[in-house]
């Protein structure tokens, strides 16, 4: 229940108001994350905030985790103003997370929607570094082109084999993509009944996303 002190080793600007904090323990132990937990992350003197891991630790770092930050209030606003070399507090995981189907017969759908990508990430990294011979899809929804996360990763996922498609609520100039609500990418794919899915978001677009996949079968 104490917190340790973790150190801020890289830091990434993804849109306007959201960032990807690099954390590392002060002490270098080994992180033992799973995709779909979170942390307690407490920026010194403000207070705690839950906050999922977009990224895990890996045999090559395995003390090193992401953390996916989007500006909504004072403590979230002090993470994202956290720098290189600055030191916050974390206790965690927490949470029981998710598992990639080990079968890799078995059809992989992940769908978010906004910020919901981010505890997908390492859901959507496992399926890249891995590829199966069962089909994989990852369907993206958020309010605006700017607002998209990751948009420098998406052509390496999808090299990696995975068929990826976006969709925002409000296009801009130069968006050439689907407008429309995430749902309606279903429309664009084939997908078996006996795949697995993955979904995160907001609630009503998981509610609708499920009753979609019901239909589905």
């Amino acid at each position: 229940m104490r917190p340790e002190p973790f150190r801020v080793v890289a830091r990434h600007q993804e849109t306007a108001d959201t960032v990807s904090l690099d954390v590392e323990p002060c002490d270098e132990h080994a992180i033992s994350a799973r995709p779909g937990q979170f942390a307690m992350l407490w920026p010194f003197g403000v207070g705690e905030a839950a906050i999922s891991y977009s990224g895990l630790a890996t045999s090559g770092r395995p003390s090193r985790c992401r953390h996916t930050i989007r500006r909504s209030g004072p403590i979230s606003a002090a993470l994202c103003s956290l720098a290189v070399g600055d030191t916050l507090g974390v206790r965690g995981p927490f949470g029981y997370g998710w598992a990639v189907d080990p079968d890799p017969t078995v059809p992989m759908l992940v769908v978010a929607g906004g910020l919901g990508l981010a505890p997908l990430r390492p859901v959507v990294e496992q399926l890249a570094a891995a590829p199966r011979p069962a089909p994989c899809w990852l369907l993206i929804g958020a309010r605006d082109p700017d607002e998209l996360l990751y948009r420098d990763e998406l052509d390496g996922w999808a090299a990696a084999g995975l068929h990826i498609a976006t969709t925002v609520d409000h296009a801009r100039a130069g968006w050439s993509g689907s407008v429309g609500l995430v749902t309606e990418l279903f429309d664009e794919i084939s997908v078996p009944p006996d795949a697995r899915a993955l979904v995160c978001g907001p609630e009503i677009m998981m509610r609708f996303t499920a009753r979609r996949l019901q239909d589905l079968g």
